[in-house]
């Protein structure tokens, strides 16, 4: 098997835990040639810490890899997919896949959630038309990173459908937390959107998989999101909202709740839950309530380690839960996130599938529905909650 030369396009949080998960790969040989971002000093930085190159731009690296790696926010994800289909390069493309970012002179001044959520819907289409186009034509591999589709928990409940037969009647999910780590997130113009697009995707990606392999399981065809009926809020500018700095807020112009109630084809439903207003670290369950079962999917916290710390201090220099604001008393510690939170797994499928010519887990199918549900969801809150058909690509 040749060894996968692998390029990182950004230098942030993401970037750093795939790379560690594509050092872990054991199916296949990988290589990780270098790293390129917008900021020279945060690649050159990211490169001397994890002993890659340095590269000025996308189209530089592109010579030198096989297999693109998109952690970069997500108004830049369309420009590095087209590049690396154009060049015959395959893909690894961060969530969400893309959407709507304003007019191309988009400054600080542009609103996004005051802008035409009719006009987004129709524009993200355009642009995954485009990159559906592009990776198909090219026969490029893609991989979507929807790591919920890969969590061990969502893993066992694939089997559990397929060896059984189950029908899904409904599902539950939720990704909250108190903020995301990403300097560019709340603000519309870098991320497309705020709670539906950067945490919802999360559950919904991990719903819309699971009644896809229920499809394929029963019929050998998908069974795809018919419509959905949304509702957003921005609950941290609320006039009577009141500030202790527990909870980020310096958002420009996103919502940090939302709220998607999914139709599925044959009638049977979902609803996703996301916020950036819960303390306590991140939260990101599904719940499956089938004719033949019901599975409860613990994706973070996991319940695998207790542990109580005193003295806050004491673990200054100790790791135990993403987005928890204190580490003092009762913890749920994560000894592994990149494995409980389905990280390892999808880097393993992503390399080993680009290696052999499989198919991945999560494909450009599964980016492609959910990015169109996140925005006719958009369209239906602008219509305050009114039900709204799935664009089909």
């Amino acid at each position: 098997m040749k060894r996968l030369r692998i390029g990182i396009v950004g230098a942030g949080f993401a970037a750093r835990y795939h790379l560690e998960c594509l050092r872990r790969v054991y199916g296949a040989q990988v290589s990780v040639v270098g790293v390129t971002s917008r900021h020279q000093a945060s690649r050159e930085a990211f490169a001397a810490a994890h002993g890659i190159a340095a590269f000025e731009h996308t189209e530089a690296m592109l010579g030198q890899v096989d297999l693109l790696h998109l952690c970069s926010p997500p108004s830049v994800h369309e420009a590095g997919i087209l590049a690396a289909a154009a060049a015959g390069k395959g893909i690894i493309c961060e969530k969400p896949l893309t959407g709507c970012f304003g007019p191309a002179d988009a400054d600080e001044s542009y609103r996004g959630d005051r802008d035409s959520k009719r006009q987004m819907l129709d524009e993200s289409v355009a642009r995954m038309r485009r990159i559906a186009g592009a990776v198909r034509q090219s026969g490029v591999f893609f991989g979507y990173a929807e790591n919920f589709v890969y969590a061990p928990s969502v893993q066992k409940e694939r089997e559990i459908i397929e060896k059984s037969g189950a029908q899904i009647l409904r599902m539950t999910g939720d990704e909250s937390h108190n903020g995301s780590a990403s300097p560019v997130y709340g603000i519309w113009r870098f991320a497309g959107g705020g709670s539906l697009i950067g945490k919802g995707c999360h559950p919904l990606g991990g719903m819309l998989y699971l009644k896809r392999i229920e499809g394929l399981a029963r019929t050998g065809q998908p069974i795809r999101p018919q419509s959905v009926s949304a509702r957003t809020h921005q609950l941290t500018r609320l006039p009577a909202y009141r500030d202790l700095g527990l909870i980020r807020t310096d958002y420009h112009d996103i919502e940090d709740y939302g709220f998607m109630h999914v139709v599925f084809e044959d009638g049977t439903v979902g609803d996703v839950m996301t916020s950036e207003v819960s303390l306590g670290g991140i939260y990101d369950y599904l719940e499956i309530f089938a004719n033949n079962h019901r599975t409860r999917c613990h994706i973070s916290p996991a319940g695998l380690v207790d542990t109580y710390n005193p003295r806050g201090a004491q673990f200054k220099d100790i790791y135990l839960v993403e987005k928890a604001s204190t580490q003092e008393g009762w913890s749920q510690a994560a000894p592994d996130e990149n494995f409980t939170m389905g990280y390892q797994n999808e880097i393993e499928d992503f390399v080993t599938c680009a290696a052999t010519g499989r198919k991945p887990q999560a494909d450009l199918d599964l980016a492609l529905d959910t990015t169109a549900t996140i925005y006719a969801a958009y369209l239906s809150d602008e219509n305050r909650g009114t039900e709204t058909a799935v664009p089909r690509l």
